[in-house]
């Protein structure tokens, strides 16, 4: 099946994604040692801070019933906030690789840019966590950061959910949680290239098998190791798999981003059209000759800035 074909502006970010990121194949066997690698290219708290204007601390809340807790990292602007908004923010690494801080520079970014109080959670990894470990860490940290908002600064009405990849598939299930649980109430959800479907079978993940920076082969061994046996099958939980769950109705409004020559295009779209069909809010944007990821490994390029334009739109309108 042919591929669609990449932006050529994207192209060397793309090669310096794959010589960086993907140098050995991603399969069962060879998971920690990606984990390992992917440690070794997230560059330490104090590199990326700098001399930005910012303070930033590790807090230890509550997991999950009966599971550990679980630590996430605030960043607040430098002298605290008071009804800021927040953008709680969940990393990639295909629910199997990443730390919290993985993404954390863009994090502090939009932390600067909008007076925000920035939180980003450390997650259980699978294997040897599988579903639904991931999600359910991911939703106790949303709970804490909505019971401890008014200590925090945050005005808990604007709390936005975030994430690209992994990150975005949980944190389109934090919001499937939330909103069953009761709360807490989200102003929005931004799901960035999101990892949503274990079956695997679009037509762009078999136009990306063994193409791009993250193939339909480092999307089976993920999902393998997420759900086990319970892949392909109803008992997969549909807040670790959102596009299993029947029903999207009542969700925050969706800001839903993703590359056209990409494995995610396909499921990202069907995502963003049920939520239409229930008469819900998503903004829906797919950039010709996109890559997975593509805005963070070539930010100069023009489709890029385009991207990273509209994502800043829509954070503006749901957190005024």
């Amino acid at each position: 099946m042919k591929p669609v074909p990449y932006d050529p502006e994207l192209e060397p970010g793309l090669a310096a994604f794959l010589d960086l990121v993907e140098r050995i194949p991603l399969r069962a066997d060879t998971i920690l040692v990606n984990r390992a690698h992917f440690a070794t290219i997230v560059p330490p708290v104090e590199q990326v801070v700098g001399d930005r204007p910012v303070e930033v601390e590790d807090r230890t809340v509550p997991g999950p019933p009966g599971a550990p807790d679980v630590v996430v990292t605030v960043v607040r602007p430098r002298g605290g906030v008071v009804d800021a908004p927040a953008i709680y923010s969940v990393h990639g690494g295909g629910m199997v690789l990443g730390n919290r801080f993985f993404g954390l520079d863009g994090l502090i970014d939009d932390v600067l840019r909008f007076g925000a109080v920035g939180v980003s959670v450390e997650y259980r990894l699978a294997p040897e966590h599988p579903a639904p470990a991931a999600v359910e860490d991911c939703y106790a940290g949303l709970v804490w950061l909505a019971a401890n908002a008014v200590e925090l600064g945050v005005d808990p009405t604007r709390i936005v959910v975030t994430g690209a990849s992994a990150g975005g598939g949980l944190s389109a299930g934090v919001a499937l949680l939330a909103r069953d649980r009761g709360g807490p109430a989200l102003a929005g959800q931004v799901l960035m290239c999101p990892m949503l479907d274990d079956r695997n079978e679009t037509v762009s993940t078999r136009q990306y098998d063994g193409l791009g920076a993250w193939d339909r082969n480092n999307n089976d061994t993920a999902w393998d190791a997420i759900l086990g046996p319970l892949r392909f099958t109803d008992e997969a939980s549909p807040y670790q798999v959102p596009a299993r769950m029947g029903d999207l109705s009542g969700l925050p409004p969706a800001y839903v981003d993703v590359g056209a020559a990409e494995i995610f295009r396909d499921e990202a779209v069907a995502y963003a059209s049920r939520i239409w069909a229930t008469g819900g809010q998503a903004e829906l944007h797919v950039w010709a000759g996109g890559y997975h990821g593509f805005a963070g490994f070539s930010p100069t390029a023009e489709v890029s800035r385009a991207a990273e334009a509209a994502r800043l739109s829509f954070l503006r309108r749901v957190l005024r």
